[in-house]
């Protein structure tokens, strides 16, 4: 038996009635998304492996697929590090930020950037994670002021809303108001990086199970106890609208500016957004180790997992430039999202020209091309002995209407009107 042919382990292939469902998504993200007023750019799939490795990325920095250096000679013995000089992309942020730094020059300020395109990262592929996916960003590069956070979520949440999925929600919170809390409990500043990457299992582990793995890290056990306390209380405020309450559940150590900026974000998206439900959620990390300030998700009823998160990354550009420019941005998990959008689109302009084998090519794309023009899709179907499969699959595929052409004695080809087409249709 002639082996299996499947795609690389962690891609797949998308078939043409998924390809059209996920077209369609994309369609619609990128028209709201501009009537938002953000301009798409597009950067390379590759950037400088020192880039990637900045130490701002993560644990996604060791997901990288590196890429060989031109010209190596395969007999010379080299360390792996030396071996490559480039890397594929794991998130559109670190690109962004290159972009905006090597073209400042031509971009306005603040800038409101799109950018839609795949990424990679070396994970173990399991189900809806693969190794190639799609992320569609939005970022406010240049404003300082919470403004850029309320319309970067009210925009996201209208492209989603647009899509058809109801029932997202919002959860916020602040990498200043973590690191002020992480402060307040004890923990040295070098420690904080390990304590957040626990901290962000609570939704999975609980909080039992977060304080279990801090003390298996050898934590000082005083430290972890005071988390568990500070966690206790504050995992139980949700509600934005009382930031007071919020700062005095919090300990000195974080800065009161960054519980007043999320008290701003949560009234000001009861406005621009009313339908949007926000919760503060003091578990909510996020993995980057770029990110500034708040930082959020948005999840959708019954998914089970986010389907899109963000923050503020204020010290990201100036990496490139020396000088920091403030920033924020957005990102929708496109592969999280594909499968529950419903393709929204008029089946009966989706046509089959149904031809006998015969028939004069011609007259058979003229035919075609007149259709076109008036704004159906066409595809050229040669009669079939078993007629039915033919036409169950084509319905499969989004057709909703048939032509069908008939071949006179005479030669000359007349066609039907359009008429609806079904599985049954024979």
């Amino acid at each position: 038996m002639a082996p299996k042919v499947v795609p690389a382990r962690g891609m797949r292939d998308i078939l043409p009635a998924d390809k059209a469902r996920r077209e369609h998504a994309l369609r619609v993200i990128r028209e709201v998304y501009r009537s938002f007023g953000f301009d798409e750019v597009e950067t390379p799939a590759l950037e400088d492996l020192s880039r990637l490795e900045s130490g701002q990325g993560g644990e996604n920095e060791k997901m990288l697929f590196k890429v060989l250096r031109r010209g190596l000679d395969p007999d010379e013995a080299l360390k792996p590090a030396e071996a490559a000089d480039l890397g594929l992309r794991f998130d559109l942020t670190v690109p962004l930020s290159r972009y905006v730094a090597s073209n400042a020059a031509a971009l306005r300020t603040p800038a409101k950037l799109l950018q839609i395109g795949p990424v990679w990262r070396a994970e173990r592929p399991q189900k809806g994670r693969y190794r190639q996916f799609v992320q569609c960003d939005i970022d406010v590069v240049g404003e300082p002021g919470s403004i850029a956070e309320v319309e970067l979520v009210t925009a996201t949440h209208t492209a989603l809303t647009r899509l058809g999925l109801s029932g997202t929600t919002l959860r916020i919170n602040d990498r200043q108001v973590l690191a002020g809390l992480l402060t307040g409990c004890g923990f040295a500043e070098a420690d904080h990086g390990s304590v957040l990457i626990t901290v962000d299992k609570a939704d999975k582990v609980g909080l039992d199970g977060v304080m279990e793995e801090l003390r298996g890290k050898g934590f000082d056990t005083a430290h972890v106890a005071a988390l568990e306390a500070a966690l206790g209380r504050l995992l139980t405020i949700t509600d934005l609208s009382a930031p007071d309450a919020l700062a005095a559940a919090l300990p000195g150590a974080v800065p009161a500016q960054a519980v007043q900026r999320l008290g701003e974000i949560g009234a000001a998206l009861a406005v621009s957004a009313p339908e949007l439900p926000v919760v503060f959620d003091v578990s909510l990390v996020r993995g980057m180790g770029y990110y500034t300030g708040p930082i959020f998700e948005m999840a959708l009823e019954g998914s089970g997992s986010s389907i899109a998160g963000g923050g503020r990354y204020d010290n990201m550009v100036g990496r490139f430039t020396g000088r920091d420019l403030p920033a924020c941005g957005f990102s929708i998990g496109f592969e999280r999202i594909a499968d529950h959008v419903a393709l929204d689109e008029d089946r009966s302009r989706s046509c089959a020209l149904v031809h006998p084998a015969d028939a004069p090519a011609g007259e058979l794309v003229r035919k075609q091309r007149e259709m076109a023009a008036q704004g159906y899709r066409v595809a050229l179907v040669k009669q079939a002995k078993r007629m039915q499969p033919l036409l169950d699959k084509l319905v499969e595929e989004g057709y909703g209407s048939v032509v069908r052409a008939r071949v006179g004695e005479d030669g000359a080809v007349a066609f039907t009107e359009p008429s609806p087409l079904s599985g049954s249709a024979g």
